[in-house]
This record gives structure tokens, C-alpha cells and sequence, in this order.
């Protein structure tokens, strides 16, 4: 064996929790122990196999429901985020086929394509931290709804929580209120802000709210819709009778129960682990930003204000700088991050987020903390990032024109 191969490796640091989360050693304890237990069943069979699927299964959906402020008959569970916000935008064109849907220009691909694919899109204004302008979000509700045609000219409303590229925090309650007031069913994409903010989704009282677990420590492979009560859901996947005629195919019990396990541990004792852990982000990401302003033409995308920001996202703006080179060495040196830019996605466009506050996508890193993240990982990355930083302008001859260039809380340089 040479002394390469005898050398230890290199410590890594993981800081790309808003694109997937570590799983939970209780999470993970929790589907070992469904895997290799009683409950291995078709939870839709009454022997006793199947009765303990289904009550692994009814156990975690009370669990879910416990932490989200919701009855358990609301939850219906699918196999990601993805799904729920199809089968949200599939329901509501359900009832109204030829109706609109409002969606803002900083929703995520899943929610902005599907909705294209079924109907026209109307798009009110964000400003340039990618915060929805209520006025002009009820402008938009206001000019459809007063059309004048026979039928309701909105199908749905959408309106995310929290954004998954700048962190910034909606104004859903407004949002939420101002489409129940015209009679508009709403949509609340919860996915980023799940496990990362305080909830209470039977206060909101949304028609659909989307989210998925695996981006706070949760499974993979499992989502919910959360279905406002009395509401009617047209399923979009038909079958079986699953989830009380909502959703066909064998539910992924293992999966729902590590759903069902993190819920329990957020909630535990009156929410302390999540409080911690918001707080200890909030910390972190605050780290990172004062340690970037110190170094010349970068800027932050999104708010400085923690109460209009998710507490473990921070998106930064690099002049000069593009972001495959940055990824690619600051992944050398063991730190692991995302951007919008389309070489570190699948997707051959750029973030339509940043492109609708104005930023440029290429020269943009996405740095998101979460339960497994440490101090060492933030010393690695704010000593490593003002390296790379410089290194990348040495190899592009590029200098700040001889001066320093303000780090701003603006979008625009």
C-alpha cells in the first residue's frame, strides 16, 4: 500500500442543507426499527403484519400533525414535495379548468412548471430582496377576480414560505388572507422553511400546503400535502385507496415513519430542539455574512433582517467570479456548497429566482447550514472562501479597479 493510500482523509464540511439534509440518527433508528420489525405489512391488509403498518403509519401521520398545528385526517402523504405541489395544482384545476394561477416569479421550478403546464400564469411584482409585493399580489387577485366571466377566472394562488435560493421569508399570512378574502384557493409551498422556521399551518389555514422532510434531517422519498378541512382533494395518482382515497399505491411505511420520528423530535419539549437549532443557524449564517463583507465585490442576495430571511441560507453575489470555478475548488478543499448557476444543476437554465431580482446566476454561491454543521465547518469555509476568492481574480487578472467595492444587502452592484 503506497503512502497516499495509508494517508487519512481529508475532513469534509457539508453546506448544502437547503438542497438535502444528513439523516437523523433518531430518524434513521426509527425506519431500522419499522424495517426489522412487525410493521413490514401492507398497512391495507388486516392481518397482523398489516395492522402494524397501518398503525406505524397513523402513529406517525399524529405526529406530523402534532408539530405542523393540523388534524391528522388533513395530512396526506406522497413521495416528495414535488407531488404534493402537482397534486395541489392537479386538484384545483380540478374544479375550475379554465382558470388562472397566480404565481410569483421566485417560486420554485416544481411549482412554477407545473403550473404552466396546466394554465396561464399571472406574476405579481418581488422587490429586489425577492419579497412578494402584497399590494401587487392583490392586485393580480383583484383583476382576475373582477373579470367579469361567468366562471371563477382563478384556478389557485401560490405563494411559497420561504425561498430556497436567498432564504428571503414571505409575507404568507397577508398573502394567505388576501386570497381567502377574494375566494381564491392559495397554495403554500413549505418545503424550505420545514424544520427551519416556527409553523402553525392550521393557523395559516391554507387551502394546500406542500413539504417534505429531508432538507431538516428527514427522509428521503416522502412528502405531504397538508389539505385545509372540509376541503375536497381530486387525486392525482389513482389506484388503490390509500391515504383515505387521496393518493393510490402502497405507502412507503419506513420512509413515513422517519417522517413521523423527526416531527417528535422538533416538537419535543415544546419545540427546544428547534428553537436551538434556528438559533444556532441564525448564528452561523451570520458568521459567514461578516466574514464576506470584509472582502471586496461581494454582496449579499436576499435580507440581512433576520425576521425576513430563513434562518440557514445565505446566497452571495462574486464579481468577476464564475461559479463552477468556485464550487470546484472550494469542493478541493472538502466544503461542499451550492449556486444558481446552471453547471451545478441538471437544469441547462439558470435560477429563475436570481433572474428575478436581477442577480446573475453564474457568479453566485448558495452556502446553507443545518443540523449536522459545526463551527469547525464555518471556520473551514470563511477561511477557505476568501482563498478561492482570490486565487480565481489572480487566474482571471481581475482587481477591484484599485478599490474596494461595498458589500451591500441589494441585489444590484
Amino acid at each position: 500500500m503506497s503512502n497516499h493510500d495509508q494517508s487519512p482523509k481529508s475532513a469534509r464540511h457539508y453546506l448544502d442543507h437547503a438542497s438535502t439534509s444528513p439523516l437523523r440518527k433518531e430518524v434513521l433508528d426509527a425506519m431500522l426499527e419499522c424495517l426489522s420489525g412487525p410493521c413490514q405489512g401492507d398497512p391495507g391488509r388486516i392481518y397482523a403484519e398489516g395492522q402494524a403498518g397501518r398503525a406505524a403509519v397513523e402513529n406517525a401521520r399524529e405526529e406530523v400533525a402534532y408539530f405542523l398545528g393540523v388534524r391528522p385526517r388533513q395530512i396526506v402523504f406522497t413521495s416528495s414535495a414535488t407531488e404534493a405541489i402537482n397534486t395541489a395544482v392537479w386538484s384545483a384545476k380540478q374544479v375550475n379548468t379554465s382558470g388562472g394561477i397566480v404565481c410569483l416569479p421566485i417560486e420554485h421550478s416544481s411549482v412554477q412548471n407545473v403550473s404552466k403546464r396546466f394554465s396561464t400564469l399571472v406574476q405579481p411584482e418581488v422587490d429586489h430582496y425577492g419579497r412578494a409585493n402584497v399590494d401587487s399580489f392583490k392586485q393580480a387577485l383583484d383583476e382576475a377576480t373582477n373579470s367579469g366571466d361567468k366562471a371563477p377566472p382563478l384556478a389557485l394562488a401560490h405563494c411559497q414560505w420561504g425561498n430556497h435560493e436567498i432564504g428571503t421569508v414571505e409575507p404568507v399570512e397577508e398573502i394567505v388572507a388576501a386570497c381567502k378574502d377574494r375566494g381564491v384557493p392559495i397554495h403554500v409551498d413549505a418545503t424550505q422553511a420545514m424544520g427551519h422556521l416556527k409553523m402553525d399551518l392550521g393557523q395559516l389555514d391554507a387551502d394546500f400546503t406542500s413539504l417534505s422532510v429531508h432538507k431538516c434531517g428527514g427522509p428521503k422519498g416522502v412528502g405531504a400535502l397538508i389539505v385545509k378541512k372540509g376541503a375536497r382533494l381530486h387525486p392525482l395518482i389513482v389506484g388503490g385507496e390509500q391515504e383515505r382515497m387521496r393518493r393510490a399505491g402502497m405507502e412507503n411505511t419506513p420512509a413515513i415513519v422517519g417522517f413521523g420520528a423527526l416531527c417528535k423530535l422538533l416538537s419535543s419539549d415544546n419545540n427546544a430542539l428547534l428553537n436551538t437549532e434556528i438559533e444556532t443557524a441564525y448564528r452561523q449564517t451570520q458568521k459567514i455574512i461578516q466574514t464576506v463583507s470584509e472582502i471586496g465585490g461581494v454582496r449579499l442576495f436576499g435580507h440581512l433582517n433576520p425576521n425576513l430571511r430563513l434562518c440557514h441560507i445565505v446566497c452571495l453575489g462574486i464579481d468577476e467570479i464564475e461559479a463552477e470555478g468556485a464550487l470546484l475548488a472550494l469542493d478541493k478543499m472538502g466544503i461542499a456548497v451550492h449556486s444558481g448557476s446552471a453547471c451545478s444543476s441538471e437544469s441547462a437554465e439558470p435560477s429563475p429566482v436570481l433572474q428575478a431580482i436581477g442577480a446573475d446566476a453564474k457568479h453566485s454561491l448558495r452556502i446553507s447550514v443545518g443540523h449536522t454543521t459545526t463551527q469547525e465547518d464555518i471556520t473551514a469555509l470563511c477561511d477557505a472562501l476568501a482563498k478561492v476568492i482570490a486565487n480565481l481574480r489572480k487566474l482571471s487578472a481581475y482587481t477591484v479597479a484599485g478599490t474596494t467595492v461595498a458589500f451591500e444587502n441589494s441585489n444590484h452592484g
